[in-house]
Parts: structure tokens; sequence; C-alpha cells
């Protein structure tokens, strides 16, 4: 069952909630508390088991045990077998390094609200009860603390008894290396723990790593080394040793550890358990605090190595590593720190969760902050952010990147803007030829050679209005102006002649040449889809431009009017835009066997056909296409291409499937669908979707974009697929991270800090309370507005203002604001309350107006 974000039973089966921070890797928390997917070195790890890494608890009353149960709930089937493997996998039953053999409670439910997971045991009868909060630190604005290589438990036991119990809460942790593996434990005043590595690797080596155990539990002990023995031989002398009254013996081995893996049975690997003690009073509670620390410095690219003789270095330290010389000092800082990075993180979900959206776009808004844990990105030395596009079982999916993409995702920037501008960094400082063609992919190690494909149009262009986009959001204009001539030779390439790929050579502002593109192939001839992006990213130069004193800045704005005109009077077909071309033009690669052109829209309902104007929506940037024009397009969309997959024939990847609900890539209503028409047709896309629905709701289709989202989210309900792995080309796809543009176009938020100004104009109705989170420039914080009222809530950073915008205000002649205890006038003009003087706003400072 599921109701609102508490999992339990069947929708538990499929959850795998990321713990780790921003280029770290990370573990999976299952949805019965099993610790899975251990995505921790460096590469994905999909259906990893470091087995034996789990947490006991044991109740003694007397001198005598009670209770012993490893604090998980039930595995959910298949009780066949996973995978494949020797002596494991499927016709072995479930992986006995789960636990699913030992006793555990009957009754739990998985409350997730990213970046938090709580879990609640208990069984009836049961003296003892017990609640696990598992996080990592996600703080908006602090990228450092957000890419701790940890993952913290913490768990909550409650005596439900009438007499007093002495409590035993067990973490253990299997060693991941077969050979050499030594375990070390440690005792100082703020932790005690193990950690563990192997001595058979040397610390430079890309393989080496090592994971620290810890708690800071007055009371602790220790169990350095199971007992090492053959068979089922350290699990079986563990329990019985766990379930004797008292504590666990210390054991310590002094020589390393090889095993041949070959033999091992389910991963016989050396253990250790670091165990808390407490004593409870009838009805008491106590915690018991862990971190799970993990350092493996060295990333190295194994996915398209160096070719032979590259005088590069190969490898590359993680930024985590720059931070932290190993595994204890990463945990000893999350000791230190552990209730300001709760709290912090705490009133990060609180705004988001207890905002007045609906409940689906929290859950797609929420879900996909994942995604930023997982390891499908990375953390170059110097702290720059890198990304796959997704994730496949064993190694990144399509590297770089890709800017085309990435193009979709919007969360980055508004959260963490530094590592947004990060991105647009790198990619102009080693993808741009000197034509100003810009590789798509940023290949690693830096400083090797560029990717010498296609440039594309949407990357390309997309980057433009990114790089505005990110202007705007820091108010950051000497930023701007370093990569202002790389911004604008990319921009100069559509029409240079010696573009190879003849995008706009006559400069009217149509795009007419071979335009790859993210669908994997080239367009021919104009498109509103293409040209869109071509579009916003003439407007978003011509803005940059006369911001920093360029005169191209007129031409630009021509440009783009003129582009704009013809796409309006061309390419719509009085309801949707479409594809001008004709398939059999053999200006163009005709098929011979076909006799048309490959892969084409043509006179499709595409779903991204307007996404130039979703990209200006998000940038501030205004209309770029006519607007009820863009209305009708989106209604049409919704008309089309939202379907059951019950009667639709997929010939592509299924992503939907059964009477699940989505939105198509494209459909032709009007008929006239290509013989072979672009890839990925058939499909459902949760990134697609979420940039057609939120752009929906920004042109006044709220219902009709909400009912997207649910669907979308229907799919990923805890049975049939993860909700916290929305999928595309992989796991974890960073695509769907579209889906941050859902509370921007529900919350109308505008922003330009580089003027001190942010905007407010909810999709609701006027006279219901809204409240939202917000993030924008160096702040964050919450909003809230009533008819005659805006409170603005700053929870972390701080906000220049100078003007707050809202179209609640366009019938408003004149407001009060109060702020810090005093007051002052502001002017009201055309929507935009102009504050009497400039503020900063601090954390935990409001400022509220009425009007």
């Amino acid at each position: 069952m599921k109701q609102g974000f508490v999992y339990t039973g069947a929708n538990t089966g499929e959850i795998s909630f990321p713990l780790g921070g921003i280029g770290t890797g990370s573990i999976g928390l299952s949805g019965n508390g099993g610790l899975i997917d251990w995505q921790i070195r460096n590469r994905p790890a999909k259906f990893s088991l470091n087995g034996f890494s789990f947490f006991a608890v044991k109740a003694e009353r007397d001198g005598r045990t009670v209770l012993a149960k490893v604090v998980q709930g039930d595995k959910q089937p298949p009780y066949s077998g996973e995978g494949r493997g020797r002596f494991e996998g499927y016709g072995f039953g479930p992986r006995r390094g789960q636990m699913a053999g030992f006793p555990h409670f009957r009754d739990s439910t998985f409350r997730g609200e990213f970046p938090i997971a709580e879990l609640g045991f208990k069984e009836e009868g049961s003296p003892l009860a017990a609640k696990l909060t598992a996080f990592n630190p996600f703080i908006p604005m602090n990228e450092r603390d957000s890419s701790l290589p940890v993952a913290i438990f913490v768990y909550e036991v409650e005596n439900r008894s009438k007499d007093e119990l002495d409590v035993s809460l067990a973490g253990c942790v299997s060693n991941p290396f077969a050979k050499g593996s030594v375990n070390v434990s440690f005792r100082d005043d703020a932790m005690k723990g193990v950690t563990l590595s192997t001595a058979a690797i040397p610390q430079t080596d890309p393989e080496y790593g090592e994971i620290t155990l810890s708690t800071d539990a007055p009371d602790a002990s220790l169990q350095t080394y199971w007992y090492r023995g053959e068979w089922f031989d350290n699990i079986t002398v563990f329990w019985k040793e766990f379930l004797r009254p008292g504590r666990l013996p210390e054991r310590e081995y002094a020589e390393p550890r090889d095993l041949d893996v070959y033999r091992v049975v389910e991963q016989n690997f050396d253990t250790c358990s670091v165990v808390g003690h407490r004593t409870l009073r009838p009805g008491e509670r106590a915690e018991f605090r862990f971190v799970l620390a993990w350092h493996f410095p060295w990333a190295v690219n194994d996915w398209n190595p160096l070719p032979e003789g590259s005088t590069l270095e190969g490898k590359w330290k993680n930024y985590y590593a720059t931070e932290f010389e190993g595994s204890r000092s990463a945990a000893a800082y999350a000791h230190a720190n552990y209730g300001r990075l709760l709290r912090e993180t705490m009133s990060f979900k609180e705004a988001l969760f207890q905002s007045t959206l609906p409940e689906a776009v929290i859950e797609a808004v929420s879900a996909n902050l994942s995604t930023l844990k997982s390891p499908t990105v990375m953390r170059l030395t110097d702290g720059s952010l890198y990304g796959f596009e997704g994730c496949h079982t064993d190694e990144g999916s399509c590297e770089g990147s890709c800017t085309h993409v990435w193009n979709y995702e919007q969360a980055t920037a508004f959260l963490f803007p530094a590592l947004a501008r990060s991105m647009r960094s790198l990619d102009y400082a080693h993808n741009q030829y000197p034509n100003g063609k810009m590789a798509f992919r940023t290949m690693l190690p830096l400083g090797r050679e560029k990717s010498d494909y296609h440039a594309a149009v949407d990357g390309q262009m997309g980057a433009i209005v990114r790089t505005y986009r990110e202007w705007r959001l820091s108010g950051d204009t000497s930023w701007l102006r370093k990569l202002w001539p790389a911004v604008k030779k990319a921009l100069a390439f559509a029409w240079a002649s010696d573009n190879e790929h003849g995008w706009d050579r006559n400069r009217d502002g149509i795009l007419e040449g071979a335009q790859h593109h993210t669908l994997d192939v080239e367009l021919y001839g104009p498109n509103s889809y293409l040209n869109g992006y071509y579009q916003a990213a003439l407007l978003a130069a011509a803005c940059m431009a006369r911001a920093l004193g360029d005169g191209d800045a007129d031409q630009y704005e021509t440009m783009y009017r003129q582009g704009k005109s013809w796409i309006d009077a061309n390419a719509f077909n009085g309801e949707y835009y479409h594809q001008l071309l004709d398939l059999s033009d053999s200006a163009y690669p005709v098929d011979p066997e076909l006799g048309e052109i490959k892969y084409q829209i043509g006179q499709g309902c595409h779903i991204d056909q307007v996404i130039g104007q979703w990209h200006a929506r998000v940038a501030g940037l205004g209309d770029i296409f006519d607007r009820s024009q863009v209305r009708s397009a989106l209604a049409s969309i919704y008309r089309y291409n939202f379907v059951s997959m019950r009667e639709h024939a997929n010939s592509n990847r299924v992503y939907a499937l059964n009477d699940e609900r989505g939105v198509l890539v494209c459909t032709w209503p009007r008929g006239g669908q290509p013989l072979v028409p672009v890839p990925y047709a058939d499909e459902c896309m949760t990134g697609f979707e979420y940039q057609a629905a939120s752009h929906m709701i920004y042109e006044g289709l709220v219902d009709e974009g909400l009912s997207v989202v649910r669907a979308v989210r229907e799919r990923y309900d805890g049975v049939r697929r993860n909700p916290w792995n929305e999928f595309e080309c992989g796991s974890h796809y960073a695509r769907a991270m579209s889906s941050y543009a859902l509370l921007l176009a529900m919350s109308g938020f505008q922003f330009d800090m580089s003027d001190g100004e942010i905007a407010f104009s909810p999709a609701t109705k006027e006279r219901e309370l809204f409240r939202s989170f917000w993030a924008a420039g160096n702040a964050w914080g919450s909003v809230e507005m009533v008819p005659g009222r805006l409170a603005l809530q700053v929870l972390g950073g701080e906000l220049r203002l100078k003007s707050i915008r809202s179209k609640r205000l366009e019938a408003v002649a004149e407001a009060t604001v109060r702020f810090n205890e005093g007051g002052m006038e502001c002017r009201v003009d055309g929507g935009r309350a102009i504050l009497a003087e400039d503020v900063v706003v601090r954390a935990k400072e409001s400022l509220i107006m009425n009007y």
C-alpha cells in the first residue's frame, strides 16, 4: 500500500533510496531497511551487495535475552533468487547476506521524503519498537556538506515493556576486499568504530578504498572481526554470540586475509560489529547514531580509456578526497557537525514537503533530486560537477555531461548554483572548437581530445540559455564576462561559413540544415522544436550583450524577431507546430528503398515542439513564440500524446505498459507518419513528460499538467518501479530532473539577482493559501501568500532584495513592508513592489508585505 509518502507491504519491494553525497556514489536503503546497491567505488553497481552489512537490536532483562532481531521488515517477493551467480542467483533463493533468513520485525513502514527516509519497525507483543531516520546532508547552496561520502543512520528504540531492559543496537559491515582485508578498530572521546580496508592494494591505485563504521554512543563496544571461517561459519557464530546475554567478544586477527573469491559462498568476507548500549526504563526511548563513511579516492575512465601513448594522467582524485584524508576523517566530520547537518537538511525537507503544492508535484520534484546523490554524478578534483546521462548496471550510461540531456535538468541551477556554473565553465573551456562548434560530451580526463561527432543544435543553443539562467540566478556579471567570448562564438557557429551542418547560413533566424538533437538523429528543414532553442539563445544573447555593453545585442535581437515571426506564421498548422519538410526532398539523405528521409517528425505532434519556450519561461526571457499558439500546441500534446498504453503499439523501449498512462514522444493525429519516424516516438520518458507538464502549467493548463505528473508518479509506486529512480537510458536519468520546473511553474517563481528581484505568481486561486519552497542567488527559504499578504522567509544564505513582483499585485497601488521589527514603504507599479531601500534578508529572517 502507498498512502501519501508512506509505503508498506508490496509497495516497498522496488525501493532503493540513495544515501550518499553529490559525486560520492551511494548505498541504497531498501524498502525493508536493508542495505543494497553498494555504488561507492566510483562506478555504478546496481544489484551489488556487501553481504552481512545490516543493523540488529537485542534486549536483555535480568541477564536473559528476551529479543534479538535484525532491524528490517519482511523482504518482498520474488523469493527465487536474483540475477546470475555461482551458488547464488536465480534458483538459490534470496541472498543470505540480505539477512532475510533471520528474525526481523513483522510490521514495517517506509516514509520517503527525500532527502530523509524514516522507517518504522514494530510487532505485536514485542518489548521493543524501533524507528530509523537515514539521510545524507542535502543543504541548498552548501555543496560541500551536501557532498559528504557518508550515510547517517539514527535508530530510535522504545521500550514498550513493563520492565527495565538492557538494549544493544549493533551495526555490522563487511570488508569488501577479498585480498588482503584488514579491519582496524579505534576508540576516542568523539566516536568508536572500525575501518575496513586492504593491505593488498596500494593507496595510489584506483582500486584502493576503505569503509568506516562508527558510533558516538557514550557506551559502545566493538568486535573488530567476526569469526573467520568457511561455509556459513561467520554469520552462524556471530548470531550465536549476539544471542547470548552480554556484549560481543572482541576479536582481532594479526594477519590480513586472502580469499579465493571463486570458492566464497555469498561474500564470506571479514565483517565487523559496532554496538551501542543503553538501559531503558519502561516507556523510555533512546537514540543510537551510526555513520557509515567511505573513501575511494581515485577515479579513472574505465568506460572510454585513454588511447595508447597518451601523456595524460589516467586517473584523478575525487573532490571529496581533497577534503578528507580518509573515511575515518569524513565520519568524524559528520559526527562533529551532526546537529547542524540534520537541522539544515530537515529545514530544506520541511520547506518542500510542507508546501501547498499538489502531492504528486512534491513527489516528482523531491524524488528526482536523489539523482544528484547517485553514480550518475561525479565531482572532479576541483569540485566541478560532471554527469553521465544515467547508469548502466555496472558503468555510466552515455558520458560527458551531455548537453542536450542536461539541458532539461533544472534542479542544480537553483539549489547548487556554483555547481551549475562549473558545468558551464567546463563546457566552454574543454568542448569548443576554434570555429565555435561545441562537442556535446565532455571527455575525461580533462584535456584529452574532444569528441569529433556532430554538434548538437539543442545542446549548443541550450547551453547559451543556461548561461543566461546562471547569470540571472547569481547576479555574477564578472563570471558572465569571462565566458562571454566563448558564448558569442558558440552562437555565431550557427551562421559560420565553415559550419558543415548549414544551420543558418543566411542569418535569417531560421535553422534549415542538418540539426542533430537529443533523439540521436538529425532533423532537416525548419521546425519549432530546434528553432525554439535558437530563438531563446538569440534573445538570451541579446540580453547578455546589452548587460555587458556589447554592440552586437541589436543584431541578435533582430535575428530573434525574424525567426519568431517566420515560425509563428509558417510552422503552426492551426493546432500545433510541425516540421516543414518534404520527406522525399533529394537535397537531404533519402533512403533509396523507402523513398523517404528517415527519422523525421514531419506532420507529427512532438512532445518538445515548444521546448524553447519552456526554457524561456524558466530563465525569464518572456515569449519567444506566439503565446496563444504555444498554448494550443501544449493542449494538442495533452489531447493526442497523453494515452493509455493498453492499445498502444510500442516498438521502442518499454517504460510504460498495460494500463499505465504517459505522454508519447510523437504522434501523427493528422496522418502523414513517416515510414521510419523519429526514434523513440512510441516511448514515455519522464524527463520529456515533466518538461511538457510544467510548460502546460506555465501556460495555464494546470489540470492537464497535473494529470500528466500524477500518471508518471503512479508508474513509480514501489511495486512496479523504484520511486527514487526514474530511468530512461539507464537508472537515475539526469533528464528527469526537469521535474524541478514543476515547482517553478506552480509557484510562478521568477528571479533576477543581477537586479535584486524575485517574483511569485502561483498557479492557484488567489483566495487559497499558497506556500512553497524557493531558492535563488545565494539564498533559499519559503514563501506564503494569502489575500493581502506575502511573507518571505530566508532559511539559508542571504538574499539581496530590491523588489518583488506578482500578478496578484497588478491591481494594487501601495503596500507596506515589515522587516527586522521595522517598517518601510514600498511603491507598487504594474505588479512590481519596489522597496524604499535595498535590504539583505539573512537566514532565519522574514520580510512581510501587506497590500
